[in-house]
C-alpha cells in the first residue's frame, strides 16, 4: 500500500511539473542589454545593435503608420511590427532587435518581444 501511494505521489509531481510554464523566457527576469535612452545613444554612435535586447518604454502607439504598427519610444526610435502588439503609452516591454534602418533622422526598428 505504501509503495502505491509513493508511486502515485511521484506521478502527480511529474504531471504537475509538466503542466507548468516551460517557455523559459520571462521579461520580468530578463536583464536587457540597453534601456531606451542608452539604446538611442548607441545607435547615434554607429553601433550595430542587431540581436541586442532593449527595455522599451512606449511613449505613443501609432497603429496606422507607413511602416506598420509603430511604437514610438525615445526621440527618434520607432519600434515597428506587422502585428498589433497590444501596447499602450507608458507600457514597457523587452525586445530583441532584428533590424535597424535609419530614415529621415529616425530609426525604424523591427523587433521580437521577449
Amino acid at each position: 500500500m505504501k509503495r502505491s501511494v509513493w508511486l502515485l505521489f511521484v506521478v502527480l509531481v511529474l504531471v504537475l511539473t509538466a503542466c507548468g510554464d516551460s517557455s523559459g523566457s520571462s521579461s520580468e527576469t530578463m536583464t536587457p542589454d540597453y534601456t531606451t535612452a542608452s539604446f538611442e545613444e548607441a545607435l547615434n554612435a554607429g553601433e550595430d545593435l542587431t540581436g541586442k535586447t532593449v527595455l522599451v518604454e512606449i511613449e505613443e502607439p501609432i497603429p496606422d503608420s507607413a511602416f506598420g504598427y509603430n511604437l514610438v519610444a525615445g526621440e527618434h526610435l520607432n519600434f515597428v511590427s506587422d502585428t498589433h502588439p497590444r501596447k499602450e503609452a507608458g507600457d514597457k516591454m523587452i525586445v530583441e532587435v532584428k533590424e535597424v534602418q535609419s530614415l529621415l533622422g529616425s530609426y525604424i526598428i523591427s523587433y521580437e518581444e521577449k
